[in-house]
């Protein structure tokens, strides 16, 4: 198979699926022949991430997600996704097992927030503690220039629950829930825009967008950019 990409996936399940149903249905194919080529490797056994970034005594990610780099760079990919937003703070530990180009979540989706709101200033951002407290966004969101604003406590407590006990241990979207969360951050804490940081919080955006708040869903814009990458790598054939 030529001109091919590789998703590391399966933190959550549910949340790769979302990934891959919005990859297949914003390709522009019309035939079989014109959906993308790629390869899922849908790891549901890997550590979870916030346990070990919280507490490096826990199972540590990064050991399995770097022999699904290894393993799939063998087969020469033109790029990896890993559609997991608390994963890429190993990022640089990945990238560096592997000449293959891993697409960087946070920094795409921050990348995206001038396109769609190009006033904004202030930029909240809702994920897992471990996203929240590893600061993988932070940097992104300061050097495009704009004021990083995380939740408060009971914001994040909020948002755990939606993440955890609803779309991971039961695969349901608390509508009310995420709704409120994202209420409280526009409004109480004046953000213009909402990064949801948590692949398990664009589940949330895929069943529950039926509001009005402004959210930059990174999930979404990796859809996106993997789209366009291979588009462009599949179009070397042509020429």
């Amino acid at each position: 198979m030529r001109h091919f990409f590789s998703i590391i996936g399966g933190m959550g399940t549910e949340a790769t699926e979302s990934y891959i149903h919005l990859l297949n249905q914003r390709t522009p194919a019309s035939n079989d022949q014109e959906y993308l080529n790629y390869i899922l490797v849908n790891h549901a056994t890997v550590p979870d991430r916030t346990n070990y970034i919280l507490d490096n005594t826990k199972p540590n990610p990064l050991i399995p997600l770097k022999e699904d780099i290894k393993q799939q760079s063998q087969l020469n990919p033109d790029f990896f996704v890993i559609p997991c937003n608390t994963a890429h703070f190993f990022f640089d530990e990945l990238q560096s097992a592997t000449n293959v180009p891993i697409l960087h979540m946070p920094k795409e989706a921050v990348s995206e927030i001038s396109n769609v709101y190009p006033n904004a200033k202030r930029i909240g951002l809702i994920a897992t503690k471990g996203t929240i407290f590893d600061g993988i966004y932070d940097t992104e969101v300061q050097n495009a220039g704009y004021k990083i604003v995380k939740p408060t406590e009971h914001i994040q407590e909020e948002t755990m629950d939606l993440i955890y006990k609803y779309v991971k241990e039961q695969n349901k979207v608390n509508k009310e829930l995420y709704h409120h969360i994202l209420d409280e951050m526009k409004n109480e804490m004046d953000c213009d825009v909402i990064i949801l940081g948590c692949t398990e919080l664009s589940v949330a955006e895929e069943r529950a967008s039926d509001h009005n708040y402004p959210v930059i869903d990174a999930q979404s814009v990796l859809v996106d950019r993997s789209i366009e990458l291979a588009l462009k790598n599949r179009e070397k054939d042509i020429e």
